[in-house]
């Protein structure tokens, strides 16, 4: 039988009816178990998962050849695969017709695989392309005519416009370097906005192409002060006597300012003492002030009927009197007393007329005076006006009041004589680089003062004693 010789010989056979001869043969028919469970891998371990893992691995095997060199290497020639060590490196390279040495980089991001990529199907078709194989005919009819599309007019106003701005974009950079003119963003004249010249403006303006004007009030700084200060002489690290001791003298007077700044709230609100207490009598007489003038020692009566007789003074002054037809002696005036007053009323307001005439004419001879009066007055005015201009100056570096809060000058950086280091190495360094900067903004009004923010807690903190706790206490 065919099953003696295999099993004799110890080989498998490849026969549809061959088994392993060392297995014992199985109960099932053709001893074959299912194998897509975990129940039967145990039976995967005869010489059939030996053929099966030596295939496996020479398919891996195949599969790298290829991936590596592009083929089996016993089709490669030798020299692909190997090269001779002359121990020179000139005379390996002519030896054996290299190249240059690359790099580790180049080497390790270069494609290793030699299978090629497949073909993309879907990157060579385009979509509609009936649809656009007509347009371009048509387009080529037109052509022919003279007629060309709207799409090809833009595209060809856009590259004109772009070759022009380029041509003098170069023509203006061709003088570029440091004798170059230099020319305001700002200005109308500004070689940038030459392109947009003669265009409507709302239409800039729509289309976003014409830039915002700048405002004037941009031009101008908050502040004239620097924005870095630079320290006094003798805030250096190795300062002279001099300096220093003006730092010093410095320091002592605005710490002198602070200590009577601080006094003077002090004694404001400081409670009276037992001896500077006002009495009751103090108290009576500050109350009683200016209403009782001085020397009068009349009674209550006195001052009674005195203060009605004053008020019916005062009363009678400001009303103002009837006027009496009648003469002095209350009879009726007769008509020779009248014309008598109305000829003195006139009388009265020609001399008041004439009087006015020479005084105006009077005033030619006062000019020499008025002449000097104006002078003066405008000497006055010049005057204010340089004192507000000086003013205006010495305020201009002082910073404004931009909020609650008014500006404080930080403490001045200084160290003593005792404190002053030897060397940079023992520097000990003084203030802070954020802080200088942030009283920096605050000084040229760029940042109002502004303090930091205190923790408020929201709700009121409640301690509760544990049991246990007052069970140990007791």
């Amino acid at each position: 039988m065919a099953g003696a010789p295999e099993a004799a010989s110890g080989f498998l056979g490849f026969g549809p009816g061959s088994r392993d001869p060392a297995r014992p043969p199985s109960r099932r028919a053709g001893g074959k178990g299912a194998r897509n469970r975990k129940k039967g891998w145990k039976r995967w371990r005869g010489p059939e998962a030996q053929l099966g893992r030596e295939l496996g691995e020479w398919l891996h095997e195949k599969a790298a050849e290829m991936r590596q060199l592009g083929g089996p290497v016993s089709e490669k020639p030798d020299e692909s695969l190997f090269f001779v060590d002359t121990g020179n490196e000139e005379k390996g390279l002519k030896q054996n017709h290299a190249k240059e040495k690359r790099l580790k980089v180049d080497l390790i991001l270069q494609i290793d695989s030699k299978v090629p990529a497949p073909k993309d199907i879907l990157a060579h078709q385009v979509p509609n392309s009936k649809k656009m194989k007509r347009k371009q005919q048509l387009w080529q009819k037109l052509a022919e005519k003279g007629m060309v599309p709207r799409k090809e007019r833009l595209l060809q106003e856009r590259l004109r416009k772009a070759s022009t701005a380029k041509a003098a974009y170069m023509e203006a950079s061709s003088t570029a370097g440091p004798s170059r003119a230099f020319y305001d963003i700002w200005s109308d004249s500004n070689p940038l906005d030459q392109a947009l010249a003669g265009k409507d403006t709302w239409f800039l303006e729509q289309t976003k192409k014409q830039p915002v004007k700048r405002p004037g009030r941009l031009l101008k700084t908050p502040s004239q002060l620097p924005a870095v200060e630079v320290i006094a002489p003798g805030g250096s690290y190795n300062p002279s006597f001099q300096a220093h001791q003006a730092l010093l003298l410095q320091a002592h007077e605005v710490e002198l300012r602070r200590q009577k700044a601080e006094e003077k709230l002090a004694r404001q609100l400081r409670f009276p003492t037992a001896d500077e207490v006002p009495t009751q009598e103090m108290v009576f007489q500050e109350q009683c002030e200016g209403l009782l003038e001085e020397g009068d020692s009349g009674g209550e009566e006195e001052q009674g009927g005195s203060s009605k007789l004053v008020e019916a003074e005062c009363l009678a002054d400001s009303v103002p009197a009837p006027p009496l037809p009648l003469t002095a002696t209350g009879e009726k005036k007769t008509e020779r007393q009248r014309k008598k007053e109305k000829e003195a009323k006139r009388l009265k307001t020609r001399e008041l007329s004439e009087k006015a005439v020479r005084l105006r004419r009077q005033e030619v001879f006062r000019l020499h005076s008025i002449r000097l009066q104006v002078k003066r007055w405008e000497a006055e005015l010049l005057r204010r006006k340089q004192a507000r201009e000086a003013r205006r100056k010495a305020e201009a570096d002082k910073p404004k009041r931009l909020g609650r809060l008014k500006y404080e000058d930080p403490d001045l950086d200084l160290q003593l004589s005792a404190e002053l280091a030897e060397s940079l190495r023992t520097l000990k360094p003084e203030g802070n680089i954020l802080k200088d900067r942030f009283k920096s903004l605050q000084k040229r009004n760029l940042i109002e003062p502004r303090e930091r923010a205190k923790f408020k807690r929201k709700y009121r903190v409640k301690y509760v004693e544990k049991r246990a706790f007052r069970e140990i206490t007791l």
